[in-house]
């Protein structure tokens, strides 16, 4: 067996199969080889992962999801220890939270006093934060060294660094004052001192910050990483984008499924189970649908008006989804607008004001369009009492849509979670209040 091979290679892979399954993979960039992993069952992505050369296999390793990572540290037994070993600090850290604590120890006590500690130090900081994410391995310089050296120092360490397409530049205490670029170096004069290259003040990001914030930083700036400080500004690690990036997809699928009233799957689609499926969805299914006997008790509070006017049955259905839809909505663009930081909690009676005019010029526009059909099917007054509340009940439906989010967020709630299958129920309710009381109004019933 050649070093640059895994040490999990499986008996028998000079068969045929295995070896076109070997080639294919081999093909392949590393992103493709983690989607195809993805779509495998438990036993034939084992296989194929102990196909892989030992330097891909820890590329695809790093870029897996957590549950596949914890199968697969699981499927290798023993020679999990050279994957753990050879990932960098902040994904052994992320991979560690996934794992039952016995195999984590197990995996700890094989690392080298050095990587050891670099791992228990991000363990330190509070999940979810930057300094969970970060990688401590970073490459910087203090304030004096000329160009030349400082390129020199980046190709002397470069190997061991998470980046060096950034170098922080650190005063006494590594005290972080500015950042140059690679590119910057490399188009300077070699005598230069980096003072006079770097940009300062830098942009940093506390250890202590939330990792989606730091991430939105990072982003945002359109930096390649970010120097992460502690409170006294000194340098501790480097946010890099890649990193940046897996948090913010991350977020990004947690806010769409309890957007859409599910539990978040973390890992692939088609590596989920049944089960599984049926686990993320049936507890908010179950508390729609208690949720949604509101609406069956508003019907019957106001049955005497239904048994007057049949008709007013006919639009229910219609009323629901109009303003089930206009809540979520409102819901879901101010839950994204949130989360890029658009939105902050401070704007919430700008945004309300902004949805209530929005849900009055769509109820108003909605009531001009159907007010015609609605008045040939059940008469003028019906017709009257239908445009009077799509009117209502959309601007009640935008102002709760883009309050409740961003008052969740200020009470450190997810905004998701109660965001647009709670909001859809919720205006369903009060919209069928607001459709009998104004049809009592009209109708004099």
């Amino acid at each position: 067996m050649t070093d640059d091979r895994t040490a999990t290679t499986p008996e028998h892979t000079d068969t045929p199969a295995l070896r076109d399954l070997r080639a294919h993979l081999e093909r392949l960039d590393v992103p493709d080889v983690v989607h195809e992993l993805g779509r495998l069952g438990p036993t034939r992505r084992a296989v194929a992962f102990r196909l892989l050369r030992k330097d891909r296999a820890v590329e695809v390793f790093e870029d897996l999801d957590p549950a596949l990572q914890v199968e697969l540290v699981d499927a290798l037994a023993g020679e999990a220890a050279a994957i753990f070993d050879a990932l960098d600090p902040d994904d052994r850290a992320a991979l560690l939270d996934e794992l039952p604590a016995g195999v984590a120890r197990r995996l700890l006590s094989g690392l080298s006093a050095a990587e050891r500690a670099a791992t228990t130090a991000l363990l330190g900081h509070p999940e979810e934060s930057a300094g969970r994410r970060m990688s401590p391995e970073v490459v910087s310089v203090p304030l004096g060294t000329t160009v030349a050296d400082t390129i020199a120092r980046v190709r002397a360490a470069g190997e061991d660094a998470e980046t060096v397409y950034v170098v922080p530049v650190v005063a006494a205490g590594r005290r972080v004052v500015g950042v140059v670029s690679l590119r910057r170096l490399v188009l300077s004069d070699p005598s230069a001192l980096v003072d006079d290259v770097m940009t300062s003040p830098a942009t940093t990001v506390r250890v202590t910050d939330p990792a989606e914030r730091a991430a939105n930083v990072v982003r945002d700036g359109g930096f390649v990483g970010v120097p992460v400080v502690d409170a006294e500004d000194r340098l501790v690690g480097v946010l890099t984008v890649d990193d940046a990036m897996r948090v913010l997809e991350a977020e990004d699928d947690e806010d769409s499924a309890r957007t859409g009233g599910s539990e978040p799957l973390r890992r692939p689609y088609l590596s989920v189970s049944v089960l599984g499926l049926v686990r993320s969805r049936v507890v908010w299914l179950l508390l729609l649908i208690v949720a949604a006997t509101l609406t069956v008790g508003v019907q019957s509070f106001y049955e005497a008006e239904l048994s007057q006017v049949v008709a007013l049955a006919l639009f229910v259905p219609l009323l629901i989804g109009t303003g089930g839809n206009a809540g979520s909505q409102a819901a879901t663009t101010v839950v994204r607008a949130s989360a890029v930081g658009d939105v902050r909690p401070s704007d919430t009676l700008r945004v309300v004001g902004r949805e209530m005019l929005t849900g009055l010029l769509l109820g108003v526009t909605l009531a001009t369009v159907g007010v015609g059909p609605a008045i040939l099917v059940a008469g003028p007054q019906i017709g009257l009492v239908l445009a009077l509340t799509v009117v209502a009940v959309c601007t009640l439906a935008t102002t709760v849509g883009s309050s409740v989010p961003l008052l969740a967020k200020r009470v450190g709630i997810d905004p998701a979670i109660v965001s647009a299958p709670f909001i859809s129920t919720f205006v369903d309710t009060t919209g069928l209040v607001v459709y009998f009381t104004i049809a009592k109004a009209v109708l004099g019933i």
